[in-house]
């Protein structure tokens, strides 16, 4: 089966249960995890991507494409992951960043060519030699999300990437993030609080410790 799927993950702190899930996302499926602060959410991206801390107890399986990741380390998980910050590398050009996401194996006039169509996908042309500092917040965020689509994952984790712009670019860079995951075809899971990345999903909602709304998401 293709796709990122929770079977039955759990995690617990001492006697609290967290994160509690059982659920399918499908190849260009966004399920949006939502609640308060400290209710689980990034608990949960933290298990499916394999960076809990020793104080938490996990069970249960995340299986990607039908493969079972559990107990794989992060880096062989082939799940991508955008923070609310970009976290681009200062001291490395924008053509620099996109090409730390590329496989080593990938060089010269291939890896050039890689980097320059991942500009022109994010309307960047022309951008490869400048400083990430003189890019604007949204310039920043389409070349995080292409990093992370250079890595070639097969699923995408979004940690409230939206969360610090503005209402405007908000609405833009979301569009971009999830329109382009979408065209990829992966399947994602975004962390939220707020009821406009939701809407804008258009997929399932579900609570950190079960399944809150099983049908779509209503602006």
């Amino acid at each position: 089966m293709r796709g990122l799927r929770l079977d039955r993950l759990r995690v617990t702190r001492g006697d609290a249960v967290l994160v509690d899930l059982d659920l399918a996302v499908a190849p260009g499926e966004v399920v949006t995890i939502m609640g308060p602060s400290g209710s689980g959410k990034s608990t949960a991206l933290a298990a499916i991507i394999g960076t809990l801390a020793p104080a938490f107890r996990q069970s249960g399986r995340i299986l990607l494409d039908g493969r079972d990741v559990t107990p794989l380390p992060t880096r062989s998980r082939r799940i991508g992951l955008l923070f609310q910050d970009d976290v681009l590398f200062p001291h490395l050009s924008v053509a620099g960043n996109l090409g730390f996401g590329l496989p080593p194996s990938i060089r010269g006039g291939e890896r050039r060519a890689r980097i320059e169509e991942a500009l022109a996908l994010a309307d960047l042309a022309g951008f490869a030699d400048r400083d990430p500092a003189t890019l604007s917040g949204g310039q920043r965020a389409r070349v995080a999300l292409m990093r992370t689509l250079l890595a070639e994952p097969a699923a995408l984790l979004l940690d409230e990437p939206f969360s610090r712009l503005d209402a405007e670019l908000r609405a833009q860079i979301r569009g971009f993030v999830l329109g382009r995951a979408r065209q990829v075809g992966l399947p994602v899971v975004l962390v939220s609080h707020d009821p406009e990345d939701a809407a804008a999903a258009g997929g399932r909602i579900v609570a950190p410790a079960g399944i809150r709304n099983p049908g779509r998401a209503t602006p």
